[in-house]
């Protein structure tokens, strides 16, 4: 098993950044990749960036390319999200994920998912 405890959330005016963090504990050696998914209100959750545990490849959503940059410190075990260039319609409740051989946009690839982190964009 692995646990993943989101941090980070807030309240942040259009054109802002937010940081957030993902801590991961338990079985972290079979972690093959660590993403995040976005959902907002009344909409399903979506793929928003990916990474890859041993080598830091990277995977983005079209909607935050450019905007957003996933990255990982393996010997903090923890995965971060910088989100730059805020907009309104990147309010949703943020989860961090980890997968053991999944890497890509598919929520059913990822084994492990953390409670969620609320991030809220004001225009």
């Amino acid at each position: 098993q692995v646990q993943l405890v989101e941090s980070g959330g807030g309240l942040m005016q259009a054109g802002g950044s937010l940081g957030l963090s993902c801590a991961a504990s338990g079985r972290t050696r079979s972690t093959y990749a660590m993403a995040w998914f976005r959902q907002a209100p009344g909409k399903e959750r979506e793929f928003v960036a990916a990474v890859t545990w041993s080598d830091g490849r990277t995977y983005y959503a079209d909607s935050v390319k450019g905007r957003f940059t996933i990255s990982r410190d393996n010997a903090k075990n923890t995965v971060y999200l910088q989100m730059n260039s805020l907009k309104p319609e990147d309010t949703a409740v943020y989860y961090c994920a980890a997968g053991d051989s999944y890497f890509g946009p598919a929520s059913r690839g990822y084994d492990y998912w953390g409670q969620g982190t609320q991030v809220t964009v004001s225009s």
